[in-house]
């Protein structure tokens, strides 16, 4: 039985049309620890909406609802070894309560976004 999880990553990466991925350098001009990674789908897509914030940062409350940012963090931590903190914000209105909110520390250049955003 032929399985995707056996492909190559890279056969992966472009199997559909259309799909967002995303080509970072991390840590830009650091000869010791700079290395180019390629995020696929909205972790890629999550990847730049953190770079285009900034200090300011990004929170799920910023985006349509349905759409797993903590989830993509976790992706963008785990698998591709990024600095992200998490900042617990509260809020009040009908359903007070607390919210996290992305800043990424990890020093990036985007070299190149294809595809369409998710979002």
């Amino acid at each position: 039985m032929d399985s995707i999880a056996r492909e190559p990553a890279a056969r992966q990466l472009n199997s559909g049309k259309g799909k967002f991925q995303l080509t970072v350098l991390v840590y830009p001009g650091d000869a010791v620890h700079e290395r180019r990674i390629v995020v696929p789908g909205r972790a890629g897509w999550a990847l730049n909406e953190l770079h285009k914030a900034g200090q300011r940062g990004c929170s799920a409350a910023d985006f349509p609802a349905g759409l797993r940012l903590a989830h993509f963090v976790y992706l963008l931590r785990h698998e591709h070894r990024l600095v992200i903190e998490t900042e617990h914000e509260t809020h009040g209105g009908p359903f007070p309560g607390s919210h996290a909110r992305y800043r990424l520390h990890t020093p990036i250049s985007i070299e190149y976004g294809a595809g369409r955003a998710a979002a």
